[in-house]
C-alpha cells in the first residue's frame, strides 16, 4: 500500500477525531447516573489510528484473495458495529433503503420481527396475517438457519435482508422451539406485507371493548381513537400487546397521553447530555379515568413495553401475561456519504419509576401464561339460559344467511363467550376490568 495515501487516511481521519473531541468538551456534563469516561489523549488517538492503518496494510498486501480498499474499511465497520451491540449496525446502500422501507408500512417479506437473546437470532413477534402468522411462527422461537445460511454470529439486519425478497419465492426457516425435542423446518411463502396496526372488537355482554394493537406505525394513535370513540358508554378496555414489536416512539408516547393525565411518560438518557430527553403527559387524556388491561408476552417489545410500563408505573393500567422482551434502548441513523449509514444505540428508555427496559423488560401485576380456561368436565356447565341464547342464536343465523351480513366495528364480530374460554389471559383482563374498583381501592389502601 503507497505509505503516503496511508499516511492522508490517518491524517484525515484524526482531524476529524479532533474536530469531535472539541465539540464533546463543549458539551456539558455527562448525566449523573452515568460514569465520566477518560478521554483519550491526541497520541493515544494517534497510535490507535497508527494500528488500524497497520491491519489494514496488512491484509491488503497479504491476504490470500484481493480486496480493495473499499471492502476491507466497510467490513471493519460492519464489524466494528456488530461489536458495539445487537441493535447498531452499518447500513450499506441497500441495506439503508430497506430500512427507510419499514416505516412506510408495506414491504416485502415475512411478516417477522426479530431481535437478539442470549446470543440468539429470536422472534421477537410474527404480524398477524402474514406468512409467518399462517405458518405458525411463534414468539420465542429461535431461528437457528435462513434457507441453508446459519444464524450463528449473524447480525440483526443480514437476517432481515436474507428473510426479505420478492413476494411468492420460497423461503425455509430452520427454528427451535422450547416445547419442541427437534428443530423444526418450516417452509412458506413472502408475500407484501401490508399492517393493520389496530383491531377492536366489542366484548360481548359487556361495555367493554377489546383494543389489539398490533405494532406502532405512524396510524396508531388515530386508529386506537377512533374505535374508542365508537362505543358511547365505554367502561373499560382490554389493549392486547402480546407480539407487538414495537415501532414509533411518538405514537406510544401519543397512546400513553390517551389515558395518562400527568407526569412522565418515558425518558431516554445517553452519554450525550443532548440526547436525555423527558417525554411528559400533555394533560388533555381523554380517558384519563377508563379503566385498562393491558395483555402483554415475550413478543411484547420496545414502544409496547414503553406504553405498558408508563400505564403500570401510573397505576393505570393492570398489566396481565408474561414478562415482556426486554428491548429498551434508541437507536439514531447517521449518514456515512450519500447511500450508507451507520444505526447506532445513542440512549436507553426508563419508565416514570426510573426502571429500565434494557434486557429486563416489563414484569406483568398478575403473571398467567397462555391457553385455554380449564373447564370442570365433571358438571353438565350449559345453564338453560345459555342454551337457549346459542338457540336464538343459531336461529338468527338461519333466518338472515341470505341477508348480507352487518357487523360492528367496521366488519370485526364481537369476542364471544367462546373466544373468551380460549384464551385465559384474555378472561383474567376482563375479570380484571370487572372488578376494577376493588384493585384501585386496594392499591390505594397499600400506598
Amino acid at each position: 500500500m503507497n505509505k503516503f495515501f496511508m499516511a492522508g487516511v490517518v491524517s484525515s481521519v484524526l482531524s476529524i477525531f479532533l474536530v469531535v473531541n472539541a465539540l464533546d468538551a463543549s458539551q456539558a456534563e455527562s448525566p449523573p447516573n452515568l460514569k465520566k469516561s477518560h478521554k483519550p489523549t491526541t497520541q493515544e488517538r494517534l497510535n490507535a489510528l497508527k494500528k488500524f492503518a497497520s491491519v489494514v496494510e496488512q491484509i491488503e498486501h497479504y491476504y490470500v484473495d484481493e480486496v480493495s480498499i473499499n471492502d476491507i474499511v466497510d467490513k471493519a465497520i460492519d464489524g466494528l458495529m456488530s461489536n458495539l451491540d445487537a441493535h447498531s449496525s452499518y447500513l450499506t446502500p441497500k441495506k439503508f433503503r430497506d430500512f427507510r422501507a419499514q416505516t412506510e408500512g408495506e414491504f416485502g417479506g415475512l411478516g417477522i420481527t426479530v431481535g437478539i437473546r442470549d446470543g440468539a437470532l429470536t422472534v421477537i413477534a410474527p404480524l398477524d396475517d402474514t406468512p409467518a402468522f399462517r405458518a405458525g411462527i411463534k414468539a420465542g422461537d429461535v431461528i437457528l438457519k435462513i434457507n441453508s445460511e446459519s444464524t450463528l454470529n449473524m447480525t440483526i439486519d443480514n437476517a432481515v435482508n436474507l428473510m426479505r425478497g420478492k413476494p411468492k419465492t420460497p423461503i425455509e426457516l430452520t427454528i427451535v422451539r422450547k416445547s419442541e425435542s427437534k428443530p423444526l423446518v418450516i417452509k412458506m411463502l413472502r408475500d407484501i406485507i401490508k399492517i393493520k396496526s389496530v383491531h377492536a372488537k366489542k366484548i360481548e355482554g359487556t361495555d367493554y371493548l377489546y383494543v389489539r394493537v398490533n405494532s406502532f406505525d405512524r396510524n396508531v394513535v388515530k386508529g386506537v381513537l377512533t374505535e374508542l370513540k365508537k362505543v358511547p358508554k365505554l367502561e373499560g378496555i382490554v389493549l392486547d400487546l402480546r407480539s407487538n414489536p414495537g415501532g414509533l416512539l411518538n405514537q406510544a408516547i401519543d397512546l400513553s397521553n390517551l389515558f395518562i393525565k400527568q407526569g412522565l411518560i418515558v425518558s431516554q438518557k445517553g452519554r450525550i447530555k443532548s440526547e436525555d430527553i423527558a417525554y411528559r403527559a400533555t394533560g388533555r387524556a381523554p380517558y384519563a379515568h377508563l379503566p385498562i388491561a393491558v395483555l402483554v408476552n415475550g413478543g411484547t417489545a420496545s414502544a409496547s413495553e414503553i406504553v405498558s410500563g408508563a400505564l403500570q408505573d401510573h397505576k393505570r393500567a393492570i398489566v396481565i401475561g408474561e414478562d415482556t422482551f426486554g428491548k429498551g434502548s434508541v437507536q439514531t441513523t447517521f449518514p456515512v456519504g450519500r447511500e450508507e449509514a451507520i444505526k447506532i444505540t445513542i440512549a436507553r428508555y426508563y419508565l416514570p419509576s426510573g426502571r429500565t427496559i434494557q434486557a429486563v423488560g416489563i414484569k406483568p401485576d398478575i403473571v398467567i401464561h397462555p391457553g385455554s380456561v380449564p373447564q370442570d368436565e365433571s358438571k353438565f356447565n350449559i345453564k338453560e339460559a345459555d342454551l337457549k341464547h346459542h338457540l336464538e342464536q343459531e336461529l338468527k343465523e338461519l333466518d338472515h344467511k341470505k341477508e348480507p351480513k352487518t357487523q360492528n366495528n367496521k366488519g370485526e364480530k364481537p369476542i364471544t363467550a367462546k373466544d373468551i374460554n380460549a384464551d385465559i389471559q384474555l378472561k383474567v383482563a376482563i375479570d380484571t376490568l370487572r372488578v376494577w374498583d376493588i384493585i384501585m381501592a386496594s392499591k390505594e389502601i397499600g400506598k
